[in-house]
């Protein structure tokens, strides 16, 4: 299943997408979102008011979710539990780190 917004892999039961809010002061700025496969359920996941938070992937356990970040100044790779907290980076380089994909064990 991919979501409609993004195109990344998702939860069986469960959508992950990059959007920007429509209530943001700041418009322009990605947030991470999970919403139920109907559509139903939206959560925002990320809040950032400078940062742009992309390229969600699923875990294949849908346990967590791995996402692009620029919150540290440039583009790394964070990785969050699925209900939002726990964000870790999971890079740290001068280099942009994109498009964060999981493999199975």
């Amino acid at each position: 299943m991919r979501s409609a917004t993004s195109g990344r892999p998702c939860s069986p039961k469960r959508r992950c997408s990059e959007r920007r809010p429509k209530s943001s002061s700041t418009p322009g700025f990605n947030e991470i979102y999970v919403m139920n496969v109907d559509g139903t359920g939206v959560t925002r996941l990320t809040n950032n008011l400078v940062f742009v938070d992309r390229w969600p992937a699923w875990s294949s356990d849908a346990k967590q979710i791995a996402f692009q970040s620029n919150r540290d100044g440039n583009y790394e790779i964070y990785v969050m539990d699925a209900d939002g907290t726990g964000v870790t980076r999971l890079t740290n380089n001068v280099f942009t780190d994109a498009v964060p994909a999981w493999t199975r064990h």
